[in-house]
């Protein structure tokens, strides 16, 4: 049992990273989180967004650092053998709320994010009247 509960804590931790990440525009850190290949998907703003991972780190780059506000939550996290899904919500990264689906996959004894696939759940409301 503590092999799964290893492989448990290695995801969260990928996980973790990618959340260290984007709440400290740290292209660095997402980096470490998303293999060389990972692709992103989803839908926002009635666009739909396709894209090598390199250019959301183009994006983080030149975004703002998340407010206070910005929170983030573990989901659900299934394994078998060498691939995962993990599950994150997010909320108020940069006044939207998320919730990210990452595809993950263990090779040569490490785990990175090979897909990041998003919805958009909603807008943080905002104390502006």
């Amino acid at each position: 049992m503590s092999d799964r509960m290893d492989e448990l804590d290695a995801i969260t931790a990928v996980v973790q990273m990618y959340v260290d990440g984007a709440a400290k525009a740290d292209v660095g850190r997402l980096k470490e989180a998303f293999h060389e290949s990972a692709r992103m998907f989803g839908n926002e703003d009635d666009q739909s967004e396709d894209m090598p991972i390199s250019e959301f780190f183009e994006e983080v780059a030149t975004t703002p650092v998340p407010g206070l506000g910005f929170r983030s939550r573990i989901m659900n996290i299934d394994v078998v053998e060498d691939a995962a899904v993990a599950v994150l919500a997010e909320d108020d990264y940069l006044g939207v709320d998320y919730v990210n689906f990452f595809s993950l996959i263990k090779k040569d004894g490490t785990w990175k994010i090979v897909t990041k696939l998003f919805a958009v759940t909603g807008q943080t409301p905002t104390d502006e009247a």
